[in-house]
């Protein structure tokens, strides 16, 4: 009985330590992607500043019979 109890203990060891392994990459991969997502936030954030400067600049050179034309 054991040598059973043991061979259980080694599989329980083994199936942590492969947990362990899979959260680590999990981690990392996550870690990554959100690096990612910063950049990509960062540069939608600055084009977004850019696309607003423009659009203000626009209206202010434009009259208002060419803004109501937009709205409709």
């Amino acid at each position: 009985h054991s040598a059973s109890g043991a061979s259980v203990v080694a599989i329980d060891n083994k199936i942590e330590q492969a947990m362990d392994l899979v959260k680590s990459h999990l981690m990392y991969a996550v870690r990554e992607e959100v690096e990612v997502l910063k950049e990509q936030i960062k540069e939608l954030v600055e084009r977004n500043s850019l696309l607003e400067r423009e659009n203000a600049l626009l209206k202010s050179l434009s009259n208002n019979d060419q803004l109501s034309q937009l709205s409709t």
